[in-house]
């Protein structure tokens, strides 16, 4: 069984889908995934030449990563995975907006306790927040993002990699064969990037 470590931002449709993907996998492959937390809002901060309605996304950002790091650090590693999801379900499916009652309803879903939803406007959780964000993009670049992936190699090192960036998501065999192809090339010595300019939006599943 191979441990895969993924970071995510609960608002990002890409990240999403690769996590949806990620769950798929485990059905096919001996995977498992082990779910941490990054924060689109510190990975974008100072930086210059953003869109207008990209910089206004950003502003509310700060909500669910500190409520997910909050979760992680009282109740284990384990309830982002359950978290992640009631939260996802809402953003991406449901269009919910950002904000308290987004939060009460998600960790009511997975029985955790609500007073959790109070790390949405603290900053007690942001030395962890960071952390967390730093330990999933030191190996891959500070000038990438969501979704990043670290996969243990067989020497003992992590392969970490940003993306797949992928919509729609595969399911069953095929989910599977895209598993293997991204191991393929990412864990090819010297190999960097493969890439095509997207034509559509993401398809959220």
């Amino acid at each position: 069984m191979t441990t895969v470590d993924m970071w995510f931002d609960p608002r990002c449709p890409w990240a999403w889908n690769a996590s949806r993907w990620l769950l798929e996998v485990e059905q096919v492959r001996d995977v498992h995934a082990r779910f941490h937390v990054m924060s689109l809002g510190i990975l974008n901060d100072g930086r210059e030449g953003l869109e207008e309605w990209y910089r206004e996304w950003l502003t509310h950002g700060q909500g669910p990563v500190r409520v997910c790091v909050a979760a992680e650090l009282r109740h284990g590693n384990d309830v982002l995975r359950h978290l992640y999801t009631a939260l996802g379900n809402r953003i991406h499916h449901q269009a919910a907006p950002i904000g308290r009652q987004l939060y009460l309803d998600a960790l009511t879903d997975v029985g955790l306790p609500t007073d959790l939803a109070d790390a949405a406007d603290s900053t007690d959780y942001d030395k962890a927040l960071l952390a967390s964000h730093e330990a999933g993009l030191k190996p891959v670049g500070e000038d990438l993002g969501t979704p990043t992936i670290h996969v243990p190699g067989p020497d003992g090192r992590v392969n970490a990699f940003f993306g797949p960036v992928v919509s729609p998501v595969p399911r069953g065999e095929a989910a599977g064969r895209l598993w293997d192809g991204v191991l393929q090339v990412t864990g090819t010595d010297g190999f960097f990037e493969l890439k095509r300019g997207r034509d559509r939006r993401p398809t959220v599943d």
